[in-house]
């Protein structure tokens, strides 16, 4: 592929929470009624030339799981139930999160849209992993990303990440205690 096409185009509402890290942004292709798998390949590549590592879907579907792995894009599909309780998955999340972001990789999380729940997840990781320290903050900042206000389902998954274990701290080099 040649032209200005060569390195695709990034996905709709593309936003980067933790620069260079962690983005979110609407499933690529465009969300059920508008999805186009033309446009989901371009997307798809973008993410491949931008060094996107992996990609989180948390859609209760397993759509675009077959596009990621035919474009040789790592994946993982963590189904976030629409009711019901949520904190196991959200759990799971932070922790994948955690791991990928420390790590060094660069994740792409994504639903259909760019909606208050996928706003939600990054707004309580922010909270959960101790980058900012209340839940309003958390919120206020990714409202500010996304640029419109996040609504009650969003401020929901932040308030239940506030409620959850935070992750274990390193071990300080050297604090490991022989056996007696």
């Amino acid at each position: 592929m040649r032209g200005k096409w060569a390195a695709g185009i990034p996905p709709r509402n593309f936003t980067w929470v933790i620069r260079d890290r962690l983005a979110i942004s609407e499933r690529p292709g465009g969300f059920a009624p508008n999805h186009r798998r033309v446009r989901r390949n371009e997307e798809i590549i973008w993410l491949r030339a931008q060094g996107f590592s992996r990609v989180a879907s948390l859609l209760p579907s397993p759509h675009n799981l077959a596009a990621y792995e035919e474009k040789g894009l790592p994946f993982v599909h963590f189904q976030l139930p629409a009711t019901g309780d949520v904190r196991a998955v959200l759990e799971e999340v932070f922790h994948w999160l955690h791991v990928q972001i420390t790590s060094g990789e660069r994740v792409l999380v994504h639903q259909d849209e760019l909606g208050d729940r996928v706003t939600g997840v990054a707004a309580g990781y922010l909270l959960w992993s101790a980058r900012l320290p209340s839940a309003p903050q958390a919120t206020t900042v990714l409202e500010r990303q996304i640029g419109h206000p996040m609504g009650p389902a969003g401020r929901e998954l932040v308030a239940l990440a506030a409620e959850l274990a935070p992750p274990e701290p390193p071990a300080a080099a050297g604090s490991a205690r022989a056996p007696a």
